[in-house]
């Protein structure tokens, strides 16, 4: 076994003794062989440090690091060095190929001394705190760097970066994410981006067109400058780029595109396209169909127009598709062309995610939606649908989401128009978790097949993000906006937890089908403003999950089930504006909502409504407010109480008074010592009792009076 250099292993405890160890991580920094330390490597040959890779520390930075001239690879990445500067000395590490000091917790200026390293390769110097250049020439000493990450850095002192950068051949790798980067050379002389691969250049303030020259990096596979604050027209020549695979051009708010010009060119290898937030217009062409290596597509939040063409079909690789908030005004295609192109015969084999929300989409769901097998999330809220929903959509055995609602966080186009009964067929939709088909105009009872939903029939106990990797390791989160305690809420991180189902405001009549009960794992049910009659289920705290329940205006009667006071997650309770009657059962979890979830209901009474406020078994007390012939029997029976008390009260202040007349006298005449003792004895008995009887009117009053929350 290869024994380290003395010199080596000396230089290594030096460098230690600056360091804070909370957690003891350089435990095996003993011995003679530094070759068996924790995070060194040696040369297999003469035993030289060649390199050194330690986290989770503090401390300072010992010039004894310098003497490990062989060291080829320094991580000192997640430290906690608490704004201290980047070292000097750092740029006399000759032979350095690889320095990552990424959130290693270092301050103030960059040091132009690691321009020095011509061997570095990979130089990472991402930051979350403060961290700066003033000048950015040294950079160009760097003439062996290939990869290069300064996101989060400040370089808003930085002009020339282009230049600068540009006479790095062999760079393959560019972050600037983050920097405040403000400006750069729109046009360059000669292009020396030859071997430039990923650029990421998302979240800087450029206020500017996009760059001509980025065009002609011909070997640009990964371009990335989102939410940088970029306007004007997106060049029609980054479609003709042979390499490019990913484009982020979302959350610029300002690039304009015509479609029919920006899809027609050819778009090679491209995978990942995001042109969301901006200003994009004019109609899909059916060219879309040509970018047949295409993964993702988003276009939300644009101005696209009229419908989707049938030609999609061809896109046999294409997982997600997002065309939420445009003005979109055809219809859905009836059929799909180009499937024999794919391997499995079948339409979009690959289409997980689907969102078309918040358009202007007309005309019927097309029964061909049932043949996307893998289909995850379907989104059509907020549209001018019509029609039945089709049975085929009882095939989509992977569907996790389907919303075909208005919500009145989206209310600006108008609404769908489903009518007709809600098929059973979907309670084949083994892995839905989210069916929300609110403000349509749907009718007939709720079939008593909902019951058979699988994925909310189970208890949910494992968090999990639904993330879908797209590309180069990166992952798109989904995301749902829930009607949920009598809000919109939006859900990425938790959404595998939420099930819900949400289908308020249409003309839905009948029971609510006991079979809903089973639904163990639902964690939000919305059926209000329809025309539900019959009694709730007392069967509905089997629902042990349910954080939100919404019955309100509807038409069920009867009690409120006792069992509901059982529900601890619940969060939301509205059973307002019914024909529900008798007593709140005001207990458990129940004292924890207010009149607000219960006002509406005529024959309704006690705690939290002002009415008749029922507190300890049959105990009733007066309202104010009701005068109906309960009401008076119950204040005929408050009055009885307080003349039962009173009775007692002079019953025995009368007999005190007698006592205190007459027992004296009799005292008095035998011995004057006892009367002394005697009359102080009596005294303190009245007075006790006359304390008592005040505190027992005093309560008795307070619980008569109806109690508010």
């Amino acid at each position: 076994m290869i024994n380290c250099l003395a010199s080596d292993r000396e230089a290594l405890m030096d460098f230690k003794t600056g360091l804070h160890d909370p957690e003891n991580m350089l435990s095996s920094w003993r011995g003679s062989n530094c070759c068996q330390w924790l995070g060194i490597q040696c040369d297999n040959n003469t035993g030289a440090v060649v390199a050194v890779d330690i986290h989770s520390m503090s401390g300072e930075i010992r010039p004894s690091l310098m003497q490990l001239k062989s060291l080829r690879h320094l991580d000192l990445s997640f430290n906690s060095f608490n704004g201290i500067a980047i070292p000097q000395l750092f740029g006399s590490l000759d032979n350095l190929q690889y320095l990552n000091l990424s959130d290693a917790g270092f301050g103030g200026l960059i040091p132009s001394s690691l321009g020095n390293l011509s061997h570095l390769e990979v130089l990472d110097l991402k930051v979350r705190h403060d961290l700066s250049i003033g000048n950015f020439q040294w950079i160009t000493g760097l003439i062996s760097l290939e990869y290069l990450d300064m996101s989060g850095v400040n370089l808003s002192l930085v002009k020339d970066w282009v230049d600068a950068l540009n006479q790095l051949p062999p760079l393959v790798e560019l972050h600037l994410s983050g920097c405040s980067l403000f400006g750069y050379d729109p046009s360059l002389v000669s292009l020396n981006f030859t071997s430039l691969a990923v650029m990421d250049l998302s979240f800087n303030n450029f206020n500017s067109k996009i760059p001509d020259w980025i065009q002609n990096v011909s070997s640009l596979q990964y371009l990335d400058m989102s939410e940088s604050k970029l306007h004007g027209r997106i060049p029609l020549g980054l479609g003709e780029m042979p390499n490019l695979v990913s484009l982020d051009l979302s959350l610029s708010y300002n690039l304009t595109a015509n479609c029919s010009q920006l899809f027609r060119k050819k778009w090679e290898k491209i995978q990942v396209l995001r042109l969301n937030d901006n200003k994009v217009h004019a109609k899909l062409p059916s060219s879309l169909g040509n970018m047949t290596s295409l993964v993702l597509l988003n276009l939300d939040n644009n101005a696209v127009e009229s419908g989707i063409p049938s030609s999609i079909g061809k896109l046999c690789n294409l997982s997600h598709f997002y065309l939420s908030r445009n003005n979109m005004t055809g219809s859905l295609p009836e059929f799909l062309e180009g499937t024999e192109s794919c391997p499995s015969r079948n339409p979009l084999p690959n289409l997980h995610q689907f969102h078309l929300d918040d358009n202007q989409l007309i005309g019927q769901i097309p029964s061909s939606l049932g043949s996307l097998k893998n289909l995850t999330t379907l989104q059509l809220s907020t549209n001018k649908l019509n029609g039945t929903l089709p049975e085929s959509l009882g095939q989509l055995f992977a569907l996790l989401q389907l919303d075909a609602s208005i919500h009145a966080r989206k209310a600006r186009n108008g609404s769908n128009a489903f009518y007709g009964e809600i098929p059973s067929q979907l309670s084949k939709l083994s892995s839905l978790q989210v069916l929300d088909v609110g403000e349509n105009h749907l009718s007939g009872s709720i079939p008593t097949s909902i019951g058979d939903l699988k994925a909310m029939a189970q208890e949910k106990i494992m968090i999990r993000n639904i993330m879908h990797g797209i590309f180069r390791g990166a992952y798109y989160q989904d995301r749902l906006i829930v009607n949920t305690k009598g809000q919109s809420l939006m859900y990425t991180k938790t959404l595998s937890l939420v099930t819900s189902i949400d289908l308020s405001g249409n003309n839905l009549s009948g029971t609510l089908p006991e079979e809903v009960t089973g639904l163990f794992g639902l964690v939000v049910l919305n059926l209000s403003r329809n025309h539900m009659t019959g009694h709730i289920p007392e069967s509905i705290s089997n629902m042990h999950q349910l954080s939100s329940l919404d019955l309100s205006s509807n038409q069920p009667t009867g009690s409120i089930p006792q069992s509901l006071s059982s529900l601890s997650f619940l969060g939301y309770l509205n059973l307002s504006h019914n024909n529900l009657s008798g007593a709140i059962p005001y207990k458990g979890h129940m004292t924890t909502f207010e009149a607000s979830s219960f006002v509406g209901n005529p024959d309704l009474y006690g705690c939290p409504l002002p009415v008749m406020c029922q507190l300890n078994g049959d105990d009733h007390v007066h309202d104010p407010n009701r005068g109906t012939g309960n009401d008076r029997r119950n204040e005929e029976d408050n009055d009885d109480d307080d003349g039962f008390i009173d009775k007692w009260f002079y019953l025995f202040l009368g007999g005190g008074f007698a006592a205190g007349l007459l027992v004296p006298f009799f005292i008095l005449a035998m011995n004057r010592s006892w009367s002394v003792a005697y009359f102080d004895f009596v005294e303190l008995v009245i007075v006790k009792f006359l304390v008592l009887m005040r505190k027992r009117r005093f309560n008795h009053g307070r619980e008569i009076k109806p109690r508010h929350r």
